[in-house]
Formats: C-alpha cells, structure tokens, sequence
C-alpha cells in the first residue's frame, strides 16, 4: 500500500502496526467477524457408478509438495431456496501454494462445469497435474475422466460424507466466496456475469495479496494437540520458492508490480454493491420484502445489524 501511495504512516505507527500479533489482530477485529458469521447448506449429491473408476484420493499417489494438485468444489447461490436453476462458483485451489481461482457457472451441469475447469487451466501459473473432488455428477462423469486420463492428469475424489478429505478447498468456500458474496440467491445471466467479474478482481487480490499459514506440525501429548505453523505468506511468494519455468516467474512478478491492492478492493466492492442492487430489485419485482444484507468495503457482503453503527 505505501508503494503504490494509497497508505502515509508515520515511524510509531509503521511499528505498531508491523508490531501486531495474529492474536492481537484477532482480537481487535473479533466484533466485525462475529456481525458477519453466517450458516449455509450443502447441496452435493452422490455421484454415479462412474465414482469407482476414480480413485479415493488417501491411496493414490500425490506429489503435494509441488504446485499444480488442486481440490475443487461447488458453492451454490440458492438463497435458501433451492427450487430450480441458480448459479454455482466453482472453487480450485491449490494444495501446496493456496492460489485460488472461482469461477461461477449457471448451474451445476456437467456441460459448464468442465468449461470452467478448462478455463481456470488455461491460466493458473503452473502445469494442473491432479484434481481432487466430491462425489457429486458433476465431477465424477464421464467427460472429465476421459479429459484427464488425455492430459495425463491424476483424477481423485474424497470419501464420502468426509469433507474434510477437501479441508484446503473448504476452507476457501467461506473464506474467499462466500465472505465476499454472502448468501443471497443468484440465478440471473446478468447476476452470473456480475459474479465472474467480481472474481476477476478478487483472484488477484487473494493470490498476491492475502497472506496464509500452513500447518507445519501437529503433535498429540495426551488429550491435548499442538500445532505449530508457518509463516504466513501470500500464494504469489509461496510459488515462486518452487522451481517454475524463468518466463513465469518473470510475468508474475511484473504483474505483481502493477497491481494494487487498494484499487482490487474498490473494484471487488463496487461489483459487490451492484450484485446487491440487482438483488434487490430483482426481488421487487417479484413483489417480495427482503431484507437485503449491508456492503463492507473491507470484508465483503454481510447480513445489516439490527441497531446502527458505525462503518
């Protein structure tokens, strides 16, 4: 941010601010977080007998310690009503670096399911060398094991009823989408368009912005476990500790160089505020009173409280 001038600190306040823990920061932010926590529904059903041509991901062969293993997921946009078509984000992440890439799709067909897919491949920083999914259709089918056995790609699914087999790719569905899109129900072309523009700013934002840990260590003593983690870091710098080819890591950086964060967040914020317009007058028009959810320029979309308060 004081690269790019949208931030002036004074010595103390550089300090203090470099100076704060991850409890600390926590802390201070513990209010907000409570006004945003949310409650959603899984909608992923089983998928068919094609599932037994795809190996349970715990005995299968991955190499996560490189970049280019992906767990992937769907997040629906019903709005608590899941009568009919609505739109789907497909989220991807990546094991060893975090780098995220949403893409939202009309529903969940198979059809732009595998679209999606192709075109989140076509410009992820590195090769896709395996996909982990559900058990739900549009995963497992036909079209995409034939796709990845062509590509030399390795194609595993979780357990069933074990979502914690994808706890990487979960992890985003709250953190990236749904905090930044919240629950409303989405189903319109022009609402589908929308979101895929907010993603176009948001995977930047998160990518080479957003800084994470790892577990490196847990260790059981009696019933108590610890865990011990890494320093956080931004997916951009985790992939360039990798050996990626010279011409990536070039275009990488230069595009690290151009962006700017602050400006990610207008323009995440600004679709945000139009997404929620056209919410609201879509359920006007149906002649439906809905309490539509407050935007917050640094924390996306949220549910308006109930007594006024200071943004």
């Amino acid at each position: 941010m004081e690269r790019v001038g949208e931030l002036e600190l004074t010595g103390l306040q550089r300090e203090q601010l470099l100076g704060m823990s991850a409890a600390t920061i926590d802390r201070r932010l513990a209010p907000v977080r409570r006004r945003l926590r949310l409650n959603g529904k899984a909608r992923t059903k089983p998928g068919t007998l094609l599932k037994h041509q795809v190996q349970i991901r715990t005995f299968a062969e991955w190499d996560e310690a490189r970049p280019g293993f992906i767990e992937c997921d769907l997040v629906a946009h019903e709005g608590g009503n899941a009568k009919g078509d609505y739109c789907q984000t497909l989220d991807l992440t990546d094991i060893a670096t975090g780098w995220t890439e949403m893409r939202a799709v009309k529903n969940k067909a198979q059809r732009w399911v595998f679209e999606a897919l192709v075109d989140i491949e076509q410009v992820l920083p590195f090769p896709l060398a395996g996909i982990d999914s559900d058990n739900g259709a549009e995963f497992i089918n036909d079209h995409l094991i034939r796709y990845c056995s062509q590509h030399k790609i390795t194609f595993t699914r979780s357990r069933p009823y074990r979502k914690n087999d994808g706890c990487f790719v979960e992890q985003k569905n709250w953190s990236v989408v749904r905090q930044n899109v919240g629950y409303l129900r989405y189903d319109s072309d022009v609402e589908l368009n929308m979101l895929n523009e907010l993603y176009g700013y948001l995977r930047l934002y998160v990518n080479f912005f957003q800084p994470q840990m790892k577990l490196a260590e847990k260790t059981r003593t009696g019933a108590r476990v610890y865990k011990r983690y890494d320093h956080a870091r931004t997916p951009y710098q985790r992939l360039l500790d990798f050996n990626i080819p010279t011409k990536a890591r070039k275009a990488l950086r230069a595009q690290y160089l151009e962006l700017n964060p602050v400006q990610l967040k207008r323009d995440i914020a600004h679709r945000q505020d139009q997404l929620l317009e056209i919410a609201k007058r879509k359920d006007k028009s149906k002649g439906k009173e809905v309490e539509a959810p407050a935007v917050s320029r640094t924390s996306g979309l949220r549910q308006r409280s109930t007594r006024s308060r200071a943004s």
